[in-house]
């Protein structure tokens, strides 16, 4: 384990690729970790300097106490690759690392070369509905969430095809702190980058799910055409597509970034 005191927290990272290459910061979704990011970390550390870090809350990283806001997890990011004395750098977040990876579009732009934001929206659902999601999880523990997350995650056909690929990622889902899983939800319980994702200037890749219940096409569509240079691209796969649709993931991602 790889960490860095940064902020209020300690950050668990990894570096993978050529140190003289452009870097690419991955950025987890709610209640996984950097692992979640292993095909692409495999994929991309071939022309990329690879950072995957995990989040504010989340697997290594520690938990500080108390509601987060998007621009802490947005800071956090800042300062991990000051600290890595990273000037420059393309970033691809999933869900709410993709709302992350917005923030930093919005008010990071002379740092971003180019930007992924994946199975997310500008707004990422209600704000009653997360304040009590995180209400839940500080009362009963991770359980009720985890038990109905594979079908919040997967299509159907994916979670009875690949239970091995499935079952480590609830695992880990009910391994992460409540604490820090919750204080994330009220996060994205107050973030709404609605109205300020149209200043975003880098150019930027949405990608979608075609049978994401969570954050839809029609989500990505909205942020498509919000931004003056962006793309958006959708694959068959639920939420986390970047494992459901791993290849094709890469194939587009890759294309974006050049590889």
């Amino acid at each position: 384990m790889t960490t860095l005191a940064i902020n209020d927290l300690h950050v668990d990272y990894q570096l993978d690729g050529d140190p003289q290459a452009p870097v690419l910061v991955l950025s987890n979704s709610l209640g996984t970790t950097r692992r979640m990011w292993a095909e692409q970390v495999a994929a991309f550390s071939k022309t990329h300097r690879v950072l995957t870090y995990d989040t504010r809350g989340h697997g290594g990283s520690s938990a500080p106490a108390g509601s987060y806001t998007l621009e802490q997890l947005g800071q956090d990011v800042l300062a991990l690759v000051d600290a890595l004395q990273i000037q420059t750098f393309s970033f691809c977040g999933i869900s709410m690392g993709g709302l992350i990876g917005q923030w930093l579009g919005v008010h990071a732009a002379s740092r971003l070369d180019r930007l992924v934001v994946c199975n997310t929206a500008a707004r990422i659902g209600q704000e009653t509905a997360w304040k009590e999601r995180a209400a839940l999880v500080r009362a009963q523990g991770m359980g009720p969430v985890a038990d109905g997350s594979a079908g919040r995650w997967f299509t159907a056909e994916f979670v009875d095809a690949h239970p091995a690929t499935v079952a480590p990622l609830i695992a880990q889902l009910r391994g992460t702190p409540p604490e820090g899983y919750a204080a994330c939800c009220e996060a994205l319980a107050t973030a709404d980058l609605r109205d300020d994702i149209k200043t975003i200037t880098a150019p930027v890749l949405v990608v979608a799910g075609a049978h994401d219940p969570v954050t839809t096409v029609d989500d990505a569509d909205f942020i498509a055409g919000q931004v003056v240079r962006a793309e958006r691209v959708a694959l068959e796969a639920s939420h986390l597509s970047n494992i459901e649709a791993a290849a094709a993931f890469n194939a587009a991602v890759g294309a974006f970034l050049g590889d």
